[in-house]
């Protein structure tokens, strides 16, 4: 980046972070774990095998932008119960994070978690991470309303509660697609990319993500290293 836009970046008044494969690398694979979660809660909900439950899974991830959507929308599920059950998860391939929470204390304005995963689960990768402290407050599927990135309605609601000008706000997540809705506001995006399909388009950088890397810690220390 230019000394400019690391300027620019450094002046930012408020930091968005997704969770998972954001702050901590994909190569972690927790959701290897939560997908066999995932599979084991529709074989039981649904009496179906194994191969039937991941049909499924992918099938309401792809339909409705989360599994726990698509469960809702079609079998009216709790939400809480299958939080809680799915994240009940070996979380230690998170290792603690010295580098990233050193970034964190330089990096100036408020520092706020919007993740489509739940509050529980957030506390547990940000207490493994070693950085919880950093942040202000998390902002979970719950506080959407369920209603999961990319919609648009839980940006305008973490907007609106926590008085978020998004003219003077970043946005980083690991899913290119859900940066999307917060450049369309006024927000400068990161896209923290990663090899896995989920994460965007091959190498392509869509005209909505305005940085990216793959070493989150390491842009964060290029944007705070110089100020």
């Amino acid at each position: 980046m230019t000394e400019d836009q690391r300027q620019a970046l450094a002046d930012s008044k408020v930091w968005l972070f997704d969770l998972d494969n954001t702050l901590y690398p994909a190569e972690c694979r927790l959701f290897d774990q939560i997908h066999v979660k995932m599979n084991a809660y529709i074989m039981d909900l649904l009496s179906v095998d194994e191969a039937e439950a991941a049909r499924l899974r992918r099938h309401y991830f792809l339909t409705y932008g989360t599994t726990l959507c698509g469960l809702m929308r079609e079998h009216a599920i709790d939400p809480g119960g299958y939080l809680e059950f799915v994240h009940d998860i070996d979380v230690s391939a998170v290792q603690p994070n010295p580098a990233l929470d050193a970034a964190l204390s330089r990096l100036e304005g408020r520092k706020l978690i919007f993740t489509n995963a739940d509050t529980g689960h957030a506390e547990n990768i940000l207490g493994r991470l070693g950085v919880a402290h950093h942040f202000e407050a998390i902002f979970d599927i719950a506080d959407a309303d369920y209603l999961p990135k990319p919609d648009p309605l839980p940006y305008a609601r973490i907007v609106e509660d926590y008085g978020v000008v998004p003219g003077g706000a970043v946005m980083l997540d690991d899913m290119s697609a859900n940066l999307a809705p917060a450049a369309e506001m006024g927000m400068t995006t990161v896209w923290v990319r990663t090899h896995y399909d989920w994460s965007g388009d091959g190498d392509e950088e869509p005209a909505h993500v305005h940085h990216a890397t793959e070493d989150l810690t390491a842009w964060l220390a290029g944007v705070v290293g110089a100020g």
